[in-house]
């Protein structure tokens, strides 16, 4: 079992920033990718970014490219992901997820944790 935990939404002016946080406790975190997804209301869970267990790969979607990163530190059991020039659009519940295998861009993971809403005003 993986337990996940979201921290560090909130409410921010478009064009500003907020970095999310996921802290994994439970079997090996740093063996899992990860995956960050986010949730809007009325419409599907979708992918936003992922991270291979070593970190030396990631993905992005294309709507948060150039804009978000994420990383992880494998001795804080922690993934991350670094929000920038946030716009309206961007505004959801964000869900941090771990699967075995590798990364991919559906919502086949494996465990999710309870999601932490971000709001994004114009």
């Amino acid at each position: 079992q993986v337990q996940l935990v979201e921290s560090g939404g909130g409410l921010v002016q478009a064009g500003g920033s907020l970095r999310l946080s996921c802290a994994a406790s439970g079997r090996t975190f740093s063996s899992f990718p990860m995956g960050w997804f986010r949730q809007a209301p009325g419409k599907d869970r979708e992918f936003v970014a992922g991270i291979s267990w070593s970190g030396g790969n990631t993905y992005y979607a294309d709507s948060v490219k150039g804009r978000f990163t994420i990383a992880r530190d494998n001795a804080k059991n922690t993934v991350y992901l670094q929000m920038n020039s946030l716009k309206p659009e961007d505004t959801a519940v964000y869900y941090c997820a771990a699967r075995f295998g590798m990364v991919v861009t559906t919502t086949k993971y494996d465990y999710w944790g309870q999601g932490t809403q971000v709001t994004v005003s114009s």
